[in-house]
């Protein structure tokens, strides 16, 4: 007899199948999904629900695992462990289920694979948890604030030490806590096919609840939305794109006018670069750069659905010989750097346990190559917008200082001079575009805009 595996199940199978470090958890469960077509909707955002739980609370999870175990992590299977993430996870942090059937669920989980010894540990530590879940006891923030942010906001301590020494214990609890909150939904309102005023009429059509965004002319935040959004009728029309607001912002700083020539480095799925079309009017050409083939693939597919003719996808490295590749300068270049991803940690909490700190050093100089590459390419009178989705010094204001030192014929654009009305508000005062979650609505980014003089 086969038993059915439960969305809890699914879950361990693919918090089991991830290592420590590993990122992309999303594609763990696109393979779940495809492997699993009878899954509904509702078992399809719990499974997903859980699993990204687990991966934003790891730290404080195992902190309580620990207090009640009374003896070292270490000397808990690797499987045992995340089933009893798993059911805290539930305990903590999801009210609609009961603590009885958490609990339940993961003795049935351990029953399965494991020892009656094991099977009475997972219960009689789970069972003591919820008995005393209102008194955890967590480090002290005053003589241990490291420890304490590391284990209650659950980050790692050396990120935890880096935002500290950067803004501070208020600032930096509240942008840990920002980072743990489940992100909204926004999109982008395609402009060829549809005003954002009309996109809320057909989404409204469908059911769906949007506002318009605070900042972004053309951004839509779906509020309440549980569905799949590619399964909305207007998304298959090509009405609208899947972009946050702080990405919409980056476009609309660099403000390609139509006719233009322009290159899009690193472009991944293509957000930033359909955006870009958009604003254009579909005349001109974006060249879309970017390393790996599939996400081009992908682009192609989403250009299809949007209706986008003056898109050219091509596969290179943004940090090799470009010069070589392209011949002529352009009006417009986008570079949408490759960085550690501090920024989005509410969309990809993975990215908490994926980077340390040697990567940020590692990507702030694949970023300084990058720059060099593409300042040749910004034609006299162009423009050159260097954006991450990252908060770091090393990659942001660094990288901008070694590029106004090695290429001379750029200047700084001050965007308080030059952004929009409706940005101002998100641009620093070194004259930045820069954005924090517990401060903005939004992720958290940074744009540099350059001049060839």
């Amino acid at each position: 007899m086969v038993i059915k595996e439960t969305p809890r199940d699914l879950a361990l199978r693919v918090l089991s199948r991830l290592s420590p470090d590993a990122a992309l958890p999303s594609d763990a469960l696109d393979r779940v999904f495809r492997s699993e077509p009878g899954l509904d909707e509702r078992d399809r955002a719990f499974l997903s629900h859980l699993v990204l739980g687990v991966l934003r609370w790891r730290l404080r999870l195992d902190w309580i695992i620990e207090k009640n175990a009374n003896f070292p992590l270490k000397r808990i299977d690797p499987a045992v462990l995340d089933i009893l993430r798993l059911s805290l996870y539930q305990i903590f942090f999801m009210d609609r289920v009961p603590d009885s059937a958490s609990v339940d669920e993961a003795v049935k989980q351990a029953k399965r694979s494991h020892s009656k010894h094991v099977v009475s540990f997972v219960n009689g530590i789970l069972r003591n948890i919820c008995r005393r879940k209102d008194a955890i006891p967590f480090p002290d923030p005053e003589g241990s604030p490291v420890l304490f942010l590391s284990r209650f906001h659950s980050y790692p301590e050396w990120l935890v030490q880096k935002y500290l020494g950067l803004w501070g214990m208020e600032f930096t609890e509240e942008l840990l806590a920002a980072g743990n909150q489940i992100p909204g939904l926004v999109v982008r309102a395609n402009i060829l096919k549809i005003s954002p005023a009309d996109l809320l009429k057909e989404l409204e059509g469908e059911g769906v609840r949007g506002r318009p965004a605070l900042f972004s002319p053309q951004g839509i935040v779906l509020e309440d939305f549980r569905g799949r959004v590619d399964q909305l009728s207007s998304f298959k029309r090509g009405l609208f794109q899947v972009q946050d607001e702080a990405a919409q912002v980056t476009s609309l700083l660099l403000a390609p006018k139509r006719g233009q020539k322009v290159l899009d480095l690193c472009a991944g799925l293509g957000g930033k670069t359909t955006h870009m079309a958009e604003l254009m009017g579909d005349q001109g050409g974006v060249i879309a750069l970017d390393l790996i083939v599939g996400r081009l693939v992908s682009l192609k597919h989403n250009l299809a659905r949007l209706g986008m003719k003056r898109v050219f996808p091509v596969g290179g490295d943004a940090s090799g010989n470009l010069s070589s590749l392209f011949r002529h300068p352009f009006d417009r270049v986008l570079i949408d750097a490759p960085c550690s991803g501090l920024g989005v940690i509410s969309r990809h909490p993975d990215g908490k346990w994926a980077r340390t700190e040697s990567d940020i050093h590692r990507l702030a100089a694949l970023q300084k190559k990058i720059v060099s590459q593409a300042a040749p390419l910004v034609r006299k009178g162009g423009r050159m917008l260097y954006v991450t989705c990252t908060l770091t010094r090393e990659e942001n204001e660094g990288v901008v200082s070694h590029c106004l030192q090695t290429h001379r014929d750029l200047s700084l654009v001050n965007l308080k001079a030059e952004a929009p009305e409706w940005a101002q508000a998100l641009i620093d005062e070194q004259g930045f575009f820069r954005t924090f979650p517990n401060q903005h609505p939004m992720d958290g980014f940074f744009a540099a805009l350059f001049v060839k003089n």
